[in-house]
């Protein structure tokens, strides 16, 4: 089959690979229909995630056709057309019990690698890091599900691919970063982020009864977007000179009561906090750039809470002394989306909810390596890259 491989960082390449096959009873494989670009994908692909290997492949949002199914597969059938979370859960654990899906106990079969810097290990993931187990990701013309009946979901007919390939992750991620939030009636939310995990809690915290939705980015098509689609007030960061002062300036001087974090360890910035950020980073003293993290934790009002969806490895000048001293309530997970789909689901197939305009560009398999360079430079308008096998 056709995948697309890392071999190296910024060196993708569409690849002829061996046809997944089921190793597990539970296992399916499916003939992927769609999948799309991811902001943490960049992170692994521009090498700032170690444990990645020469010819893994990539990509982890992702639906399609089940073509084959192990024999103790009870609830997923031959030509169900199903979405699957990125995470994978055995739904059996205490974890998975307590729907901490993304923090399953079975299924990372590298668990050493993560316990030196975590504690404890994560849940596996497809096409990430050899430290989130090694699956093989779903940029590919098949994949192999393992726990079908826990981790794969099916589409109604009248739900479109585009509506349902961001329920893989996107959605719940966002979902899930509003639902932290704990929104009461009359609350002010400020998003910094306005991809489509950003654009995702904004619409998320509109459903859940936020008032009022700040967004906070630098490119004006998506804060057009945000005002869209999420009927937020936005702040460009560059243009103006305090994202902070705007904020106070905004909430008559009490700050949001909660900040959602959607940008993650390669946050763009513009001042000596930046600069010092890409340095560090550039010399592997440090894996993050957190200037969207310090921003959000200082913007936060008093007692209000603090929603962390980007990506982090190891961070440098983390403001804890802010987060005691204010009273912050801190939440944070990679997304729990096994718990979210049926409620999400449910939403789209209601037409409460249309993720389909995250899909800016569609592209063949062949083409991915394109994607993601419009995906990660912006270029065109790029919200997200969806690649049709």
């Amino acid at each position: 089959m056709r995948a697309l491989c890392w071999n190296g960082v910024n060196d993708l390449r569409v690849e002829t690979v061996p046809d997944p096959r089921i190793l597990n009873p539970h296992d399916v494989i499916l003939r992927v229909t769609m999948s799309t670009t991811c902001g943490s994908d960049l992170h692994m692909i521009g090498g700032y995630m170690p444990t990645m290997r020469e010819g893994d492949i990539i990509g982890h949002e992702f639906m399609g056709e089940v073509v084959e199914a192990g024999p103790q597969v009870e609830k997923i059938k031959v030509g169900d057309r199903v979405v699957v979370p990125s995470f994978i859960s055995c739904g059996s654990c205490w974890f998975c019990q307590h729907d901490l899906y993304s923090l399953c106990d079975n299924t990372n079969p590298n668990a050493k690698l993560q316990e030196p810097l975590l504690g404890y290990p994560t849940a596996g993931a497809y096409g990430a890091t050899h430290a989130f187990g090694g699956y093989a990701g779903a940029h590919a013309q098949y994949v192999r599900v393992p726990h079908a009946d826990v981790d794969c979901f099916k589409v109604p007919d009248h739900v479109t691919d585009e509506q349902a390939i961001f329920l893989s992750d996107a959605v719940p991620t966002g979902f899930m970063g509003a639902d932290f939030c704990s929104i009461q009636p009359g609350d002010t939310v400020a998003v910094w982020g306005c991809g489509g995990v950003g654009l995702m809690a904004m619409e998320s915290a509109r459903l859940m009864g936020a008032e009022r939705v700040i967004a906070v980015d630098r490119y004006p098509e998506r804060l057009q977007l945000a005002r869209m689609k999420a009927g937020a007030e936005t702040i460009n960061y560059e243009e103006v000179d305090s994202v902070l002062e705007a904020l106070k300036e905004m909430t008559s001087g009490r700050g949001p009561d909660a900040c959602i974090d959607a940008v993650g360890m390669e946050a763009h910035g513009t001042g000596v906090g930046y600069a010092y950020d890409r340095v560090k980073q550039a010399l592997h003293l440090a894996t993050d750039r957190g200037e969207a993290l310090r921003e959000a934790i200082l913007a936060c009002r008093k007692g209000g809470t603090l929603s962390v969806l980007g990506i982090y490895g190891l961070m440098d000048k983390f403001p804890m002394g802010s987060i005691m001293n204010k009273g912050l309530t801190v939440r944070t997970a990679q997304q729990h989306g096994q718990k979210y789909l049926p409620l999400l689901m449910d939403l789209v197939a209601s037409g409460r909810l249309d993720p389909s305009y995250l899909a800016t560009h569609r592209l063949s398999l062949e083409e991915a390596p394109h994607g993601y360079e419009l995906f990660k430079t912006k270029r065109e308008g790029c919200v997200r890259a969806v690649f049709v096998p």
